[in-house]
Order: C-alpha cells, then structure tokens, then sequence
C-alpha cells in the first residue's frame, strides 16, 4: 500500500485535481465528496475510493471504515464554502455561519477524528486550503479592497488560518500544519483576474508536500512567496 491523503470536496475543480494528481503519482486516495460519489466532468483514477461525507457533519462509520486504523500521511481540507457579496445591511448571519462551518469546523471535525491515523504516520502533513483573502495583515492594508469578496468567505478563511495556527501550535513535532493559497483559480469560486488551472495548483501542492518542508505552521502561496498571516 502507497501513502494514503484524504480529500475533501473532492469532486470538482481543485479538489478533483488534487484527487488526481495524487493518485497519478503513486497515493492511495480517500476521495471526501458531500452529494454524489461521482466526480464532475469525469472518472475516479485507480486507487482512488469515494466516500460520501459532508464536512458539517461529525465523520460517518463509513468513512471510518474507510480510513480503519491505516496511517494518513496526508489530510487535505479543500471543502469550501463561501457567500454572495453584499454590503453589510444585507449580509445574513446564517450564511456567514455556514462558511464558518465548512470552513473552520469542517476541518476540526475531521482532524479530531483522524488524529490516531495521522500519529501513526511517520511523517503526517494538515493541509488547509485558504486563501489569500484571509490574510488579515494584506486585507487591513487594503491590498484586495477592489474584489467583491463576501464578508462570509473573508471571516472564514482567516479563522481557519488561525485554526492552521493553533493545530501545528498543538501538533509541534507531530502533524506540519498549513494553510495553502492555491493560487487565482480559474473554478466557480475564483476571482474575476484568476486565470491559473486547478491541474497547476494540484501539482505545486504535490511537489509542496513532498519538498519535506518542516516549518509548521506556514500560510504558502503555491508557486510564490509565503504569505502574511
């Protein structure tokens, strides 16, 4: 058996390119997907096993039985969820509670459960896909003032870079925590100016993890300068 990464959201755009690109090199694939057990536009790669889980949710007895008591080298935490931009009177509560869901509780969730796997890897890495946008240093010098970002999305993404913070903080000497930019994507959730491929970005945060990098925690920017926290 190859390394194991689990996945999730991982059945269109960067999470099936990341899905992809592992399996294609030689990882065994826990594919975390929350409505259907087929990826979009295409076919799971050999060595890639679906499992249906939704990230809001505490982990199934599927996908324990799934993981068993295999090691997890590789967790990744791409489910993402986001809002319409709106100006602050119309901003619902409710929505930017949801992204706070997916996107720092969904991989909490998912951390406590694997933890026992992860340990037993010898060398586990915690990826969470975040954002450029939850830089709060970047966001309070007005570097992305122009985007129609949502309030929800932006909150989001920097309570999970401090997530990221505090699980490598916890973990130090264990589990490498990162927060990963992936670059302007060019999927459904991408900014106007975004114009990089999913495929490029799965294979910077391929030759990332395999770099051996040891700083923990660390807020990169694949194919770039790590970024501000």
């Amino acid at each position: 058996m190859g390394r194991l990464a689990v996945v999730t959201g991982a059945n269109r755009g960067l999470g099936y390119a990341i899905v992809r690109e592992l399996s294609e090199n030689g990882w065994d694939v826990l594919a975390l997907t929350r409505t259907s057990a087929e990826p979009a536009g295409g076919s799971w790669p050999a060595g890639v096993v679906p499992v249906l889980h939704d990230v809001r949710s505490q982990p199934t007895l599927p996908l324990k039985a799934a993981v068993g008591q295999r090691p997890v080298d590789l967790l990744i935490n791409n489910a993402a969820q986001g809002a319409p931009h709106a100006k602050l009177g119309a901003i619902g509560a409710d929505g930017l509670l949801n992204a706070v869901d997916v996107n720092v509780a969904g991989p909490l969730r998912l951390t406590q459960s694997l933890l026992p796997n992860l340990l037993a890897a010898p060398d586990p890495v915690i990826v969470n896909v975040s954002s450029r946008l939850g830089s709060v240093a970047a966001q309070a010098k007005g570097d992305f003032a122009d985007l129609s970002t949502s309030y929800a999305y932006k909150v989001s993404k920097a309570a999970q870079n401090m997530l990221t913070v505090s699980l490598a903080q916890e973990l130090q000497g264990q589990v490498r925590c990162w927060a990963v930019h992936p670059g302007k994507l060019a999927t459904a959730m991408g900014q106007s100016d975004a114009s990089k491929s999913p495929a490029t970005a799965a294979r910077q945060l391929r030759e990332l993890v395999d770099s051996g990098s040891r700083t923990s925690p660390r807020f990169c920017s694949l194919g770039e300068e790590d970024l501000a926290w």
